[in-house]
């Protein structure tokens, strides 16, 4: 059957098959007896018949992997499609991850509209016409059974694109797994007018996933989804191996479902994270993350000063020279001299730049290493759409301005080559410039993320940041921001990754072999051509007029 977006229907034609051939074709998940009710007594687990109780318009079911919330999903969708509209009957949508999970809902469907709702019923293969957000549209293959009462089952292969346009009762299963599941869950909410229902069904898939997002909205009651959640062990529990059991004709026992288990889980290995997940209903980090968000935040401080931003537009770049600089020094004055200003003359510290000129964000970060040999960002600056010239003499005004300056490490990859070797110039051979090599990560990275593991390095508590950690993964045997990582800050920009891999430069400097040296010249006998220097007020001395123009930004 072809269904228009509009609801209207054509008759194209129409291949049915008889549910007798259900079992070859339209496998069940399981060979379950053709006479089984799942309404007899100790069919249904307990947590199967407490997922099935809840009648709430909206539920969410957080589950380990073969609980059987699906088929108990399956029993309930076939209630309400064979019910009277008086008796809360409508139609049922299933949105799988896959086809096979289509195919094999419509199995359940169809052995228990027979066994029951007594109905002797076809399955047809039909066409969904999805409209498209860009007008067009695409035909979605889809598995149909009709019931006496007028409503339907249909199990569609993929995700609807416009799925405000289902009315009923829409059950989105593995929704953890499926592309844009936040559009999704947004789009579902128009059922909602009409008396539709959702439920939103899955196993994990990573702590940050819009689908765990969802869950934790739920229970901070933001939005109105009542939350299940249902491990393996609460199957096993529930009589899961008896079941697998009764099916295969073998007798249970205590030992042999404790043996069982144990194979299951050992399956894992040493991916313990990943076990945990997919059978215990509990959100691991991302598949090779490097950094738990707790181990991250554990390594953040309020008493750390926080991030500073400057953005321009692109028009930025077109404006006068003067002009550009002028706006620079401003910024320079009245965000990072305060700052700058503050840090501890006792301390030394060391500069990190990841460098970026559009798209992403410059991000440059000093860390100080105090005497307890804790490293900690007292400045993290982030630059956007900055052009390069702008650029430098802002790294000029951070880094002449640092006291004790030990040792530095810049991004030297691309058009950061050029403000890495300014850097070097300006500062001397204790700038590193760095090319961000697989061998460098290799070096450089463990020992960065385990400062974290360590506390030895602390940055303020701040959104960006932590997401930006968390981005760093083993990739191919070394951790790094993955190439294709992009996300959204919180001021809605592009990033990627930024202040991770600038964290990590600085503290690769933090571990160079350096010699610190400085000097502080003595003050020219004053003239009518020399300038104060008027940007510090901590008694530095005098300097030239020609010095201040040849040192840039001051």
């Amino acid at each position: 059957m072809v269904e228009l977006q509009i609801g209207e229907w054509k008759d194209p034609p129409v291949l049915t098959r008889d549910p007798e051939d259900l079992p070859g074709e339209l496998p069940r998940g399981g060979d379950i007896p053709d006479d089984l009710d799942p309404l007899a007594d100790g069919v249904l687990m307990a947590h199967q018949q407490d997922w099935i109780a809840d009648e709430s318009t909206l539920k969410i079911c957080a589950k380990g992997r073969r609980t059987g919330i699906t088929f108990a999903e399956a029993l309930d969708c076939t209630l309400i499609a064979a019910a009277k509209r008086s008796a809360g009957g409508q139609n049922v949508f299933y949105i799988p991850d896959t086809k096979p999970k289509g195919r094999e809902f419509i199995g359940y469907a169809a052995h228990f509209a027979r066994t029951v709702s007594k109905e002797m019923l076809t399955i047809e293969d039909g066409v969904f016409i999805d409209q498209l957000k860009d007008g067009t549209s695409r035909a979605i293959s889809s598995y149909i059974i009709r019931f006496a009462s007028g409503f339907r089952i249909e199990a569609l292969s993929s995700r609807p694109e416009n799925i405000r346009g289902l009315q009923g009762t829409v059950v989105i299963d593995e929704a953890a797994f499926h592309r844009d599941v936040r559009d999704v869950i947004d789009a579902v909410g128009a059922l909602l007018i009409w008396g539709g229902k959702i439920r939103i069904i899955s196993s994990h898939n990573g702590i940050s996933n819009p689908f765990n997002e969802l869950i934790k909205e739920a229970e901070a009651g933001k939005n109105g989804f009542q939350v299940h959640t249902y491990s393996f062990g609460d199957a096993v529990k529930n009589g899961l191996y008896k079941r697998v059991c009764l099916i295969k004709g073998e007798e249970w026992t205590q030992e042999a479902q404790d043996k069982w288990e144990a194979v299951i889980r050992s399956a894992y290995g040493t991916r313990t994270a990943k076990m945990k997940q997919e059978l215990d209903a509990l959100p691991a980090e991302a598949e090779g993350s490097a950094l738990s968000r707790v181990v991250i935040e554990s390594c953040m401080s309020r008493d750390l000063p926080p991030v500073v931003r400057w953005d321009r537009p692109d028009d930025f770049k077109d404006l006068d020279d003067f002009e550009r600089k002028r706006q620079a020094l401003e910024f320079c004055k009245e965000q990072l001299l305060p700052l700058l200003d503050r840090l501890d003359p006792r301390c030394q510290h060391v500069l990190g730049e990841d460098f970026a000129r559009s798209g992403d964000k410059t991000a440059i970060i000093v860390l100080e290493i105090g005497a307890d040999l804790v490293r900690r960002a007292k400045l993290v600056v982030e630059l956007k759409n900055i052009t390069f010239d702008e650029q430098r003499d802002i790294l000029f005004y951070i880094g002449d301005r640092v006291p004790r300056r030990a040792a530095g490490a810049f991004d030297a990859r691309g058009n950061g080559q050029y403000l890495a070797e300014k850097a070097r110039q300006r500062w001397g051979e204790s700038m590193q410039e760095v090319m961000l090599s697989q061998a460098w990560y290799l070096a450089n990275m463990v020992p960065y993320i385990e400062a974290f593991g360590d506390k030895t390095v602390l940055f303020p508590f701040d959104a960006d940041i932590l997401a930006d950690h968390q981005a760093l993964a083993y990739v191919n045997g070394i951790i790094k921001v993955p190439d294709e990582y992009s996300a959204k800050g919180m001021d809605g920009f592009d990033r990627h990754g930024d202040t991770a891999p600038a964290g990590a430069l600085a503290y690769y400097a933090s571990r160079l072999d350096f010699s610190e040296y400085s000097y502080k010249p003595a003050p020219p006998a004053p003239s009518k051509f020399d300038t104060p220097n008027t940007d510090r007020d901590d008694g530095a001395p005098y300097r030239l007029a020609s010095m201040r123009r040849s040192r840039g930004l001051h």
